[in-house]
């Protein structure tokens, strides 16, 4: 008999790899899967990096969670899942009573399907009446997102397929280090060179990634907003201005030239340390061709000024005619597995599902309808993630965490730490133990994405569908499950459903006629067709601003690879430049924190590390933290290689091994935030907050460094 192979996606990042998945023994009388490569999925064409050819070994009982645990005597103890479910629906009910039902938090994640992340938004909403809802990707998109919807209207990662990199003339690259956070998306980069296109890499650190480039551009950390004003300064000076689609398809450009002209490009090269030269040689190459992209990351995004940042490499693709036309335009590489629809579906603090806002009386109505509910009963808009997790203890006295691990990933994480444990009662659903489940009371083990069906959406856009391949262990559930559960005990029973498909047509319908259309996707199509790209209306004519407008045969709608080739998402269809200016850091070194920090992630882990520090082989690859500093800097310091280096902030102390290189500004060092303990990145990073997205400033904070035991 043939042994049956599945074909899926990975559980990593926003690429969502295409991979098959072939059961075999695990030793211990169960089973597990052997990834092998898909060359079908025109994503990444069978290539995998490490993280995804070794996911499985995260099915092992050996790594995971395999019993609900509650908290007795101050220890973390093996329970049946009705004493489980009970305490939290307890824990919640109580404060709820006592508090009322703000003061219940439910923290999401950006790796939950659509149909967990849809249906968490609905469960807090609804069975919990709580307005307290958010998640991880608040850490990760926002900023970008942000900056997408004022200038374009709507917030699609790419609003074109990554199969387009190749085929245009330049990519300006801004603060991602491909090589390692998405390795098989590096072969796009390569074909636009062999394409006879130019790759410009801007970043502080000269990583595997910036080795690849044409140009690279090292600026100082915190000053992509400068920079980008610079760059259009030039443009404008220069006369490489698309005057005729500037007039035609876009406003505000009289603002924003005005703001761009005063940051002169001897100004700019102060600012940002970026020469002169180099400056007119990034608008040179970016100009010269046909065709361009910006593409950015969580470089320029997490700062307290991301949405700016963003809005300014925006305004020199519409200042260059460079947004809405064949190969060329604006999009941000989305980072984590669901990133994108995490984020379009309703476990965001101000938003309903199919991008919808909370605070729009027919959004309101519409998904109330569908979840047959009262509009007035729908709470309003929440705290953002960091401001929720600041609120815990006091305005929040009981929280709900799935798939999340803030005790690692959040920014001034020992205070975060702090805030959990003052909490009434926590409840965290996840695969394994992390550093936030072992503060817990309740700890729940749910089903991985090789022991389920759902949906995600990659960072194109491109909605696709996860295969069950393997029955999970006994003792494990769904998050779907949980969540039917947990709202039957609040006193809901129905609107809970625990089939994945069931939860998808749901979502079809409140998510039909909005910005994130997926009324025309069904789970048929999504395995026949390899995914399908939003919008993808139901209806011929297409969505309310018309992007998906054109049915094919048979009037279906066959989605929408590429955005605003005939307008864009606004009222009037035109781009809307945004006049924005340079600002400081929120906070810039001085004589006690005289160098920068900048923080990242390396090729073999992942996210706060929670699954793949259990990896034998990714934990050989990268078994540690490690502060990354200049050889100028080290010798200034006195530190040695691989010696233990103390980096302080105003915010706490961590410790890791020096590692020198040529390879990082001698006023900057870099630390990766996958580890928790003593050499916890986030103990350092700023909270401070972008106005617009409510962005924690991850990407730069003061510092000093000293070494240990001296």
């Amino acid at each position: 008999m043939q042994t049956p192979v599945t074909p899926t996606h990975c559980p990593y990042c926003a690429l969502q790899c295409g991979m098959n998945l072939t059961p075999v023994p695990d030793g211990d009388g169960g089973s597990v899967v052997e990834v092998t490569e898909r060359t079908d999925f025109p994503v990444n064409r069978g290539a995998l990096c490490g993280k995804g050819r070794t996911a499985p070994a995260l099915l092992s009982s050996r790594v995971r969670l395999t019993s609900p645990l509650v908290r007795t005597d101050g220890e973390l103890r093996p329970a049946g899942w009705d004493e489980a479910l009970d305490r939290i629906a307890e824990g919640l009910s109580r404060t709820r009573t006592e508090h009322g039902p703000d003061a219940c938090g439910v923290f999401g994640g950006g790796g939950l399907t659509n149909e967990k992340a849809y249906t968490l938004g609905k469960f807090a909403r609804v069975a919990l009446g709580t307005s307290q809802i958010d998640y991880n990707g608040r850490f990760c998109m926002s900023s970008a997102a942000a900056g997408g919807i004022r200038a374009f209207g709507l917030d699609r990662g790419l609003p074109f397929p990554l199969e387009d990199i190749p085929r245009t003339g330049c990519v300006i690259l801004v603060g991602s280090n491909l090589a390692e956070t998405m390795p098989p998306a590096l072969r796009y980069l390569t074909e636009l060179k062999e394409n006879g296109g130019t790759l410009i890499v801007i970043d502080p650190r000269r990583t595997r990634t910036a080795e690849q480039a044409d140009l690279h551009l090292a600026p100082r950390p915190g000053t992509d907003l400068a920079l980008a004003l610079g760059l259009l300064h030039l443009v404008v000076a220069e006369g490489r201005t698309d005057e005729a689609y500037i007039h035609e398809r876009t406003s505000g450009w009289e603002e924003a030239r005005a703001a761009a002209m005063a940051h002169w490009p001897e100004y700019v090269e102060r600012i940002t340390g970026v020469s002169v030269p180099q400056l007119r040689e990034t608008v040179r190459m970016f100009c010269e061709p046909e065709s361009a992209m910006v593409l950015t990351a969580r470089g320029p995004e997490q700062q307290s000024k991301g949405t700016d940042t963003v809005g300014a490499w925006i305004n020199l693709c519409l200042a260059t005619g460079r947004a809405g036309r064949p190969f060329s335009g604006y999009g941000c590489l989305t980072g984590q597995g669901n990133g994108q629809g995490g984020r379009e579906h309703g476990q965001k603090a101000d938003q309903l599902p199919g991008y919808r806002k909370l605070d729009d009386p027919a959004a309101r109505r519409h998904v109330a309808e569908v979840w047959g509910v009262d509009p007035d009963s729908l709470p309003g808009p929440g705290r953002s993630a960091y401001e929720l997790l600041d609120a815990m203890g006091t305005d929040i006295r009981s929280l709900l965490v799935m798939a999340s691990n803030p005790v690692v990933s959040a920014p001034r994480a020992a205070h975060v730490e702090e805030r959990l444990r003052s909490l009434d009662f926590l409840a965290v659903a996840d695969v394994v133990l992390s550093e936030t489940a072992e503060l817990a009371d309740v700890v729940l083990p749910v089903t991985q994405w090789a022991e389920e069906t759902g949906t995600t959406t990659n960072l194109e856009g491109r909605v696709l569908l996860r295969k069950q391949a393997i029955t999970p262990p006994d003792g494990i559930r769904s998050d779907l499950y949980v969540m039917r559960e947990l709202a039957a005990r609040l006193g809901v029973e129905k609107g809970f459903p625990t089939d994945p498909e069931e939860v998808f047509e749901e979502l079809r319908r409140a998510s039909a006629g909005g910005p994130a259309d997926y009324s025309g996707i069904t789970y048929r199509r999504l395995a026949e067709e390899n995914g399908v790209f939003w919008p993808c209306p139901a209806e011929e004519a297409g969505g309310p601003t018309g992007l998906a407008a054109g049915a094919g045969a048979g009037g279906v709608h066959p989605g929408t690879p590429r955005l605003f080739l005939d307008r864009f998402a606004t009222p009037d269809g035109r781009a809307r430049f945004v006049a924005v200016s340079h600002r400081p850091l929120a906070e810039e070194p001085d004589d006690e924190y005289p160098v920068l920090l900048t923080t990242g992630r390396v090729v073999s882990q992942y996210q706060s590390g929670a699954q793949t520090r259990r990896v034998d082989e990714l934990n050989a690859a990268a078994p540690g933290p490690f502060v990354e500093l200049h050889p100028r800097l080290a010798e200034r310091l006195g530190a040695v290689e691989g010696e233990p280096l103390a980096v302080v902030s105003r915010r706490g102390r961590a410790v890791a091994p020096a590692r020198i290189t040529t390879a990082i500004r001698d006023d900057t060092v870099f630390m990766p935030f996958h580890w928790p303990g003593e050499g916890r990145a986030n103990t350092l990073t700023n909270p401070a907050l972008d106005p617009v997205s409510r962005m924690p400033e991850f990407k730069a904070c003061a510092v000093r460094l000293e070494r240990v035991g001296v």
